[in-house]
This record gives structure tokens, sequence and C-alpha cells, in this order.
């Protein structure tokens, strides 16, 4: 790999590979075998299973080394075997990598009980201290210490392993089913004593993803990189054999969690294969900075002109600061028909809706080019809309295009968004481009504004855009979405559009933090549908968390009509908090029901005139 191991994990999306016991076992490799002999009597077999996980998109192997320490190789009658099994398994990762994977040497517990390891510290320790120096000294670029049960043991491992070894050291708490460690260690506390041992990277493993997402979104408070190796759900037996019940593309869905709430390596422990792997790598694809890095154009243009007046740009531009307006998500239906959503238009606008937003490509799913929807919206109804423009399925070429066609076509409102990584639908396995993130697209359309292309050569004429961008006020890793935002700001945003943001609380922490931008905020609204509704977005939508007195309102309020209208007095509620403060709304309807949001904006009332705190409101 390019940069060295610990400059990597800086920067975050790091992949590791899943399971090798799980592997072994379903070639044939059965419970009652050692698996670490493997690497010497099967050695194939073992390539084989890095091998898939590389091409499935892990950026670092792990050796398959986990319980190749002296102590528990004796119950196997294979000590003498130690030193040889250590070398070949670090071998075989690095042959299977061919240079294009980290090598992480994994060592795992001794099994033995907490009084036995009172009785032989020293002897635990020097174990531990030989096995690591035979993995560094192999060739691994970091040691993973993983599936610890007890932390006093974990420290045994990690502090013979760093008196012998320089290189980085990942350590790992195994998880319990309730989500916590097994002495009750409350996992802050852990991860800086972790971090005074000489562990560079902290985490969690060995649980179902949920579990494991509670100890670590904990450890991450105490700064330090975090790592993460979920099990494939929690396991049932079947017959002679243990089912994990979670789907590769639910573990898709955590992965993303993870990355956006700031941890910086993803991998797979018991019950994942390849398949999760490719989830997991699709997932870092949109929070990895491993693409084309843009300048703005203050840095690459010699000439520039100033950006045309926003309030010349269009009606949209010219309306911000001036009034509240509302803006409603309308998508493409499925097919050739664009009728069904320009009726649902029509019916908006004539409720008081200002704007149509269009999504592109909505959760990864195929649907019309958004423009071509868009075009056929201002065609018959006389409105402007707000095009959605994703970074992950054009590459850097195709993004300039689409820009430029766009803007001939006469649209002028974009949301730029990095975008959803294919993960659900009919094509799972379509590759996310993201050549740039949504800050390095808004960089390109700025200097398009200013006359001025990507590689900062003078342009015949300027454009004309409105920019938007996205936002999570209820971002895990809140410093992260801060310090993105404000990047966002400086590429050119004119627009903050927020995600749907139910507790008060936490939008009020947002508007107060982006108040020195100063400019306009469109608060996300999605009115709940149903409780089903409510559990889903509060557990599978990242970036957005729905407060449980929230969710039992919606529980108590039953099914159908009645949900419905609880779900709207709720997005009510929220918007009354802020209307003050904001600029506006981008309402979202849930599931399509396209007259919960009618029924806000009639709510809503004729006075759209602003707060007087509204950052970028016209004097």
């Amino acid at each position: 790999m390019d940069l060295p191991f610990l400059e990597a994990v800086a920067q975050g999306g790091l992949v590791c590979d899943g399971a090798m016991g799980t592997a072994l076992y379903e070639r044939g490799i059965f419970v009652n075998r050692n698996f670490e002999e493997v690497c010497l009597n099967q050695p194939e077999l073992v390539y084989q299973v890095h091998r898939e996980y590389l091409l499935a998109g892990a950026h670092m192997l792990e050796t398959n080394s986990y319980g190749a320490n002296k102590i528990r190789l004796a119950k196997f009658g294979l000590a003498e075997k130690f030193l040889l099994i250590n070398q070949k398994a670090v071998e075989i990762a690095k042959r299977a990598a061919d240079g294009a994977a980290y090598i992480c040497g994994s060592m795992g517990s001794t099994g033995l009980t907490a009084s036995q390891l009172r009785r032989i510290e020293d002897e635990v320790t020097a174990a531990y201290a030989e096995q690591a120096k035979i993995l560094a000294d192999s060739g691994c670029d970091a040691l993973i210490i993983e599936t610890f049960a007890q932390p006093s043991e974990m420290r045994l491992a990690v502090l013979g392993a760093r008196s012998v070894v320089d290189i980085p050291i990942i350590a790992q708490i195994a998880v319990t089913d309730e989500g916590g460690i097994a002495d009750n260690t409350d996992p802050l506390d852990l991860a800086l004593e972790m971090r005074e041992w000489g562990v560079d990277v902290v985490g969690a493993n060995c649980s179902g993803p949920d579990e494991v997402f509670q100890v670590a979104t904990r450890m991450a408070e105490s700064k330090l990189p975090i790592c993460v190796m979920p099990n494939a759900g929690r396991p049932k037996r079947l017959e002679d054999r243990q089912i994990y019940l979670a789907t590769a593309e639910n573990f898709g869905v955590f992965a993303r969690r993870m990355y956006k709430a700031g941890i910086k390596i993803v991998g797979g422990c018991c019950g994942t294969d390849p398949e999760y792997v490719k989830r997991i790598a699709s997932a870092s694809r949109m929070v990895s900075p491993r693409r084309i890095e843009l300048k703005p154009v203050e840095e690459t243009a010699e000439i520039k002109l100033d950006p045309i007046d926003l309030a010349d740009r269009s009606s949209l531009g010219k309306q911000l600061g001036q009034r509240f307006v509302f803006s409603v998500e309308v998508n493409p239906a499925t097919g050739l028909s664009t009728e069904k959503p320009i009726q649902a238009a029509r019916m908006l606008t004539a409720s008081g809706a200002d704007f149509i937003n269009i999504a592109d490509g909505p959760r990864a799913t195929v649907r019309m080019s958004n423009l071509a929807l868009g075009l056929e919206m201002q065609r018959e109804l006389d409105i402007e809309v707000l095009l959605h423009v994703c970074c992950r399925d054009r590459n850097l070429l195709g993004l300039q295009s689409f820009m430029l066609g766009s803007h001939v076509l006469g649209v002028r409102n974009v949301v730029v968004i990095t975008g959803d990584p294919p993960k659900v639908g009919d094509y799972p396995d379509a590759t996310g481009v993201y050549d740039v993130d949504s800050i390095g697209l808004l960089n390109i359309i700025d200097g398009y504004n200013r006359g001025v292309d990507p590689a900062g050569k003078p342009m015949a004429e300027r454009t004309s855009f409105v920019m938007a961008t996205g936002a999570e006020p209820a971002a895990m890793d809140f410093e992260r979405e801060m310090l993105r935002l404000g990047q966002k700001v400086q590429a050119g945003a004119n627009l903050i559009m927020t995600q749907p943001i139910y507790d008060p609380t936490q939008l009020n922490r947002f508007l107060e933090a982006t108040s020195a931008f100063d400019i306009p905020v469109m608060v996300g609204i999605l009115p709940l549908a149903s409780y089903r509704n409510a559990e889903f977005i509060h557990n599978y939508i990242p970036g957005m968390s729905i407060p449980e007195d929230i969710r039992d309102r919606m529980k108590k309020s039953g099914k159908g009509e009645s949900a419905r209208q609880e779900g709207i007095r709720i997005a009510m509620e929220a918007l009354e908090g802020v209307r003050d403060r904001v600029a506006g709304a981008y309402i979202m309807p849930p599931l399509g029901r396209y007259e919960m949001a009618a029924e806000i904006i009639s709510e809503f009332g004729d006075d759209r005139s602003l707060g007087k705190n509204v950052p970028g409101r016209a004097a």
C-alpha cells in the first residue's frame, strides 16, 4: 500500500477482511482441528481465503495466526511448531496480498481462565511477546490483538507485544450480547487505558453490529482511531452448526453507519464472508478520501470572474433570505412515465410549495434521469427544480459534462451530494465511482460560476448555479460533520439543506454551530408515516436518529390515518420550533405520501416572513 499504515488509518475508510475460521470450516476444516495448523498442511486453502477477501475490496488482511500463541497451541500438541506456524501465516497473507493490502498479524487469547492467568502472568506476557516478535519480523505492517473477553488478559497481550515491537498495534475487546464489556468496564475508560498500554488503534469485535456499534461509539469519545469487526448478527443454532441471520446487505448498511460515525476501520468477525466485505468496501467508498483532489479556484486560476449575484441566478437565489421557502422532494417513478411525479408536483405547488427537489438515484436504485424529469416539470408546470447531483455514478469527466449540459438546458439549482454507496436494489455490485466527493464537486461548480474550469483554464462564459449542500445535524461525529460543512461553504455552497431532524437539542446545536457561516439553512422535515417507519429510520438510516419519546408517540398513535396525523403534528412541532431561525423547509414525503407535505405547508400558513436571526437574511 502507498501510505504508512497509521497514515492510512487517519484518512479513514479502511476495510479489513472477514472471518477466517468460518471460511475454513465451510471448506471442510472441522472444529476439532486446529485452524492455524492449516497454514502448514493446506496453505493454498488459507491463500484462497485471503485472495477472496482481497478481491472483495479488503485493504487489510489478517494472518491466520489468531490462536497461534505457544500456550494455546500446546493444547493441540503443536507448541514445537509455534515458530513455523506464525511465519507461514505471514508468508501466505503476503503472497495473497501481493502488495495490495496491509498485512496484520492476528493475536488472540490463550484460552486460560482468569484464575489461571493470575498465577502465570509473566509466562503469558512472554508468550505474547514471542508471538508478536515473530509476526513483526516476518513482515507484518501491524498487529491486531483481538477478541479478548477480559481487559486484563488483553493488557498482558499488549504489554508483551509492545515490549518487543514498534509497529502499530490494534486492540479489540470482545463485546457481550448486551452491548457491553464482560467485566462492566466503561468502553471510554478502557479506550483511554489501552492508549496508556501502547495501543495505536482501539476497537471492538465479535458481537452483532448493533452491540459493537454501541461500544465503539462510546470508545470514539476518546478521539482515538477506532476499528470495529462485528459478527454477521447473532448466531442461531440450526442442527449442528451456527447460522448468522444478518444479511450482507444489512451489514453494508451498518458499515456505512459506522464510517459516518467516524470509525476508521470496519471489518468482519464470526460468520462474515467475502460478500460481507464487498458491502463494507462499497460503504467505504463514500467516506474514503482516496479520490481526485481538486483545489479551490483561488489556488488554481490566474484569471477569474466574480460569480453572478445570487438573486440573478434563479428564482430560488432571488427568494433565499427574503422569504420562507418550501421545497418538496418528488422523485422519478420506475419506468418511462413522468405522469405521476408531475401530478404530485402540480398538487404540491398548488398547495404552496415553492420548488421541487429531485434526487439522483435515491438509495442507489435505478430510476429515470432526474435531469429528464426536472426538465419536464419545468416545462409543464413553469416552476424551478432543485436537481440533486450525486458523485457516485459519474467519473470526473462525466460530472463535468452533466453539469454543463444541465446549465445549457435551463437547470440553475443543484443540491451537491456525495451519494449513498450501491448496496440495495437489483445492482448491489455496481461500482461507486467517487472520483470526487461533494466538496470536490462544489469546487468544480464554483469554478464554473467564476468562468474557470477545474484545470484552472478560463471559460468563454460563466455558469449561474445556485449550489445547495447537505448536512446531518444528528451526525455521530458532529465535529467531523461541522469541519466538512465548513469546507463545503468555503467551496462555494450557497445553501445548507439538512437531513430530517427530530431532536430539538441536536437541531439547536447545529444552528448555533452554523450561524457563523452566514448562509441560509433549510431544515429537513420527514413526517413519520407509522411506528414501523420511525423504527426503520432510527435504526437503519445513517445520520438520522429519532428520540425515544417521538417513537413512543408514533407507537401509541396506532396505524393508518391516525399515525400519519401524529407524524404531521410531530413535523409541525419541529418546524414551528425553528421557523424564526431558518430560511425554509425541505420536506421529504414518506413512501410517496405527498399529501402529508401539502398538509404541512397548508398548516404553516401564508405568513412567509423570515425571523430576524436567520443566517443569510437580506437586510
